[in-house]
């Protein structure tokens, strides 16, 4: 149904769920439903991207799964959580998926 880069996207998507599913844990203190959440999300978003590493190079799918995950996340602390956000976080994220991108380049000139 969906190819790598959407089993990807897919599987960042519930990584970012279910962190947020673990920060409404407040540490698994509550089984239910946040605990749950996050162990039916990571596990879903594990199977998700090793699904999509056997048509990609490791090192991009771990760029993508990590930059988009580590933006998504976030967003979700300042949207949701009120988390600050500065220059210097803006800056950082936009590195993180600047090089994400200049990795999959790399991988497509070669």
């Amino acid at each position: 149904m969906f190819g790598p880069w959407g089993l990807l996207g897919v599987g960042v998507v519930l990584e970012v769920v279910g962190t947020t599913c673990l920060k409404l844990s407040e540490g698994f203190s509550k089984a239910i439903p946040p605990s749950v959440c996050f162990a039916v999300c990571f596990a879903a978003a594990f199977y998700l991207f090793s699904r999509a590493l056997s048509s990609m190079e490791v090192g991009i799918a771990y760029a993508v799964w990590a930059g988009f995950g580590i933006t998504g996340i976030t967003l979700v602390g300042v949207l949701f959580f009120h988390e600050d956000v500065s220059l210097v976080k803006f800056a950082g994220i936009s590195l993180i998926i600047a090089g994400a991108v200049l990795l999959n380049l790399s991988a497509n000139a070669a």
